[in-house]
């Protein structure tokens, strides 16, 4: 393979392709492979290899079942071809510049999922934008579903945020090898990933390691993590269903495949306990646990009191999240059902619709539903903005993606996921197009995916997006649509409530 790219890393070396410029190292091992009772515990280094790693072809997935619930939207650019059976998948991989003298800023991409699906082999997030823009990126898998978040005693908590903490020391000990400075790392995520980006900021041993400089939420919330008296819930479902004790021993006896058609049998709805339900909208029956070692609270807690204060973060929700939920699924919504909802998510439920259908008295139950989960997201986010702008030791940016999708005639709108093509600059991917696709018939304004890109690639580089800081006074937040423009707090506070 003569011109391949090839890079010694602390494993071994390493052969990747080359094109248009931009270095490619795939599915690269960062830990040991995922075997038996091994899947329930720390991950441990991969071992080294001899000779040359072929690193120029995905590899194996974490084991997931196929999501449902999205109705006929093609959700594969987003959540990846699915499981990919291999127990060597805790990888990542690598794009990078074809010619730099180093010292290059690092993009650390945290995959989307409810904490049950994706990969970071997905198709949007192919970081050859950011290589031509002078950024290394990697994406990296961790452990979902039963053996990454299920709370087994006897087993570390949250192993898949240990997955994304190694994943981020391997980058720490390799980014030079790639013409990247592990000084200048940005840990970013969406959805289920930007509550991992939440757990890291609370992380006392991810900040004391100083793993990241930046970082990045899209989508997520800094209030989404459960007690462990809540996790045992969805512990003593998956047991039950699989007739084995809480063990790492005997969980660890199970096959993949297994485990992963057990977290379905148990089903949301029996494990989610009473209270706020979470921004993953009742998908998925896993979360971030406060375990009183990786996690002793609430992220935005933690943040408040100071975790994280040093970090320069950039956070944002779409206009219409929930939308990608109930849109494309067409759930029926009735007042009963609505109510329902409201009482599971908020502390005034009679009092908050009231206020919604003030504001929309043409709204229907779906409409409003929507409303109240999307405001959902929107307060977890800000909780997690306010707590880190409270310090003022590092800068804080706000954003709010607007621009609407017109799938599924004009409904789809600024959905949960949309803003990822324009962060990526791959709105040239055919599966994103047509009207039960995430961006519809017709291709968006050319120039809003070079000025969303732009932007992540200004704070990934150099802090700052382009637009006032956050602060507690003004809220200052910038709305991303086709002709972008700024808003405070007075500016938009009437549509969205205040806290849940």
């Amino acid at each position: 393979m003569s011109g391949a790219p090839v890079v010694r890393t602390t494993g071994g070396r390493v052969r990747g392709t080359l094109h248009a410029g931009v270095r490619t190292f795939a599915s690269i091992p960062y830990a040991a492979p995922m075997t038996g009772p091994a899947r329930f515990a720390a991950p441990v280094p991969a071992a080294r290899w001899d000779g040359v790693r072929e690193a120029t072809a995905p590899g194996g997935t974490s084991p997931a079942r196929a999501r449902s619930g999205f109705g006929g939207l093609d959700l594969s650019p987003v959540l990846g071809p699915g499981w990919i059976p291999d127990p060597d998948y805790l990888t990542v991989t690598v794009t990078a510049p074809a010619d730099t003298s180093g010292g290059l800023p690092v993009l650390v991409f945290v995959h989307g999922g409810g904490l049950i699906s994706g990969t970071g082999q997905a198709p949007l997030y192919d970081g050859s934008a950011f290589a031509r823009d002078g950024i290394v990126t990697v994406t990296l898998n961790y452990r979902l579903g039963i053996a990454g978040w299920l709370d087994v005693p006897g087993a570390p908590a949250n192993r898949g945020l240990l997955d994304v903490v190694a994943a981020l020391r391997w980058v720490a000990e390799n980014a030079r090898a790639f013409g990247g400075d592990p000084s200048k790392v940005t840990v970013a995520g969406q959805s289920a990933g930007a509550m991992i980006v939440a757990a890291l900021l609370a992380d006392p041993r991810a900040r004391r390691e100083r793993l990241f400089a930046r970082a990045i939420s899209q989508s997520g919330s800094g209030t989404a993590a459960i007690s462990a008296e809540q996790a045992a819930l969805t512990t003593r479902a998956v047991t039950e269903a699989l007739n084995v004790r809480a063990t790492p021993a005997e969980l660890g006896a199970v096959d993949d495949r297994r485990l992963t058609e057990a977290l379905a049998m148990t089903g949301p709805a029996v494990v989610i306990p009473d209270g706020p339900l979470d921004t993953t909208l009742g998908e998925s029956p896993v979360k971030v646990v406060i375990d009183g070692r990786s996690l002793d609270r609430q992220p935005a807690e933690a943040v408040h009191d100071g975790l994280g204060a040093d970090v320069d973060l950039l956070i944002g929700t779409n206009r219409e999240e929930a939308n990608l939920y109930t849109v494309p699924a067409g759930t029926p919504m009735t007042e009963t059902r609505l109510l329902a909802l409201a009482e599971r998510r908020v502390t005034d439920p009679r009092e908050r619709l009231a206020a919604y259908r003030t504001r929309e008295p043409a709204a229907r139950p779906a409409e409003l539903a929507s409303r109240l989960i999307t405001d959902t997201f929107a307060h977890g986010s800000r909780l997690l903005a306010d707590a880190h702008a409270r310090h003022g030791r590092a800068r804080t940016f706000a954003y709010e993606f607007a621009w609407r999708s017109p799938a599924f005639d004009g409904t789809l709108g600024a959905c949960h996921c949309v803003e990822l093509p324009f962060v990526f600059h791959r709105t040239d991917l055919p599966a994103l197009y047509g009207e039960t696709a995430l961006l519809g018939p017709h291709r968006p304004p050319a120039d809003l995916a070079d000025r969303t890109h732009a932007a992540w690639t200004a704070f990934i580089r150099d802090g700052d997006p382009g637009w006032p800081r956050y602060d507690l006074t003004a809220r200052a937040t910038a709305v991303i649509d086709e002709h972008w423009s700024a808003t405070t707090t007075a500016d938009h506070g009437d549509r969205v409530p205040t806290a849940p």
